[in-house]
């Protein structure tokens, strides 16, 4: 079943709210530049991209695509660097692909950036959505992590599977599987330990983690997707850069994406791992997960 199969009615300014701070720093920059479009225009562009988190590489990609485009005023330049932007995202699907028996997400990310919050939204609009989820507390070395996915369980309604303190992690994956199983649960969405990108001797657990999922599955395919903080902008980028070289990641969600996130750095974080954000959270309530529009986001991000 795929992330998007539920279609929430949102206000038409919705992208436009929870790309706020972004938003704000590019309608009012790119009014300030004046034309003619001259070689001054293109190099204030590029600056002014910087500035909005995209980071000094991607900048200078969009703002060399927009000139090359040659757009004669200030809203067909608007238009040319939204062009540009969506031809750099992510081409790969955006669905969850949820298909095996039972369907499996491996939820990554680093402690503090929302990955237990967004495995309770998960689980519950997965459960909205007709599946019977079942959610795996595999952070075995924080009590307390697991004290809270049982909550965020309970919250959602659904079945829950915990793991003891200090319990192997792959371990706990494996007989989870096998519990939904049993119980006819027909998805898994586990809550791995919470590690720094920095810890390559941790990420290599995780990979584990994976290698025994894949064991339980039988080969079947399975969803590894990494929770980003939208607040950190492109520090993201540098975490997800570590996650995907430890464990080859499927796709992202971005968690905290509200009017503080830094909405710019998802445009160079898709572009470089290729990699696509498929849900994003963008609330506290536990309805505010929602599948990521990248064309309905860029446009909020540069038109006004």
């Amino acid at each position: 079943m795929g992330s998007s199969s539920s279609k929430e009615p949102r206000p038409k300014d919705f992208w436009s709210r929870v790309s706020g701070r972004t938003r704000s720093l590019l309608s009012a920059g790119l009014r300030s530049l004046s034309p003619p479009l001259s070689a001054g225009y293109y190099e204030e562009l590029e600056e002014l991209l910087i500035s909005a988190d995209l980071g000094p590489a991607m900048a200078a990609k969009l703002a060399a695509d927009v000139r090359s485009r040659s757009p004669r005023t200030r809203d067909e330049a608007v238009e040319a660097l939204v062009a540009a932007a969506l031809a750099v995202m992510s081409k790969r699907s955006r669905e969850l692909e949820l298909s095996g028996d039972p369907g499996c997400v491996l939820m990554y990310g680093v402690n503090g950036a929302g990955k237990t919050t967004t495995i309770g939204k998960l689980a519950h609009r997965l459960r909205s959505q007709g599946r019977t989820p079942l959610i795996v507390a595999a952070d075995t070395y924080r009590a307390a992590g697991i004290e809270q996915m049982v909550a965020w369980a309970e919250r959602a309604g659904v079945a829950h599977f915990d793991g003891s303190s200090g319990a192997d992690p792959a371990s706990v994956v494996f007989d989870g599987v096998q519990a939904a199983r049993r119980r006819g649960c027909d998805v898994v969405v586990v809550d791995t330990a919470g590690r720094l990108q920095t810890q390559r001797n941790l990420l290599e657990e995780l990979a584990k983690v994976g290698r025994i999922t894949a064991r339980a599955l039988d080969g079947a395919h399975y969803e590894s997707i990494l929770v980003l903080d939208a607040v950190l902008g492109l520090t993201s980028l540098v975490q997800a850069r570590a996650f995907n070289q430890a464990i080859p990641m499927t796709g992202l969600v971005l968690a905290k994406l509200d009017s503080s996130a830094k909405g710019g750095a998802v445009i160079a974080i898709e572009s470089e791992l290729d990699m696509p954000v498929k849900l994003a959270g963008v609330g506290e309530g536990i309805d505010d997960l929602i599948p990521f529009e990248p064309a309905s986001f860029i446009r909020a991000l540069f038109q006004e």
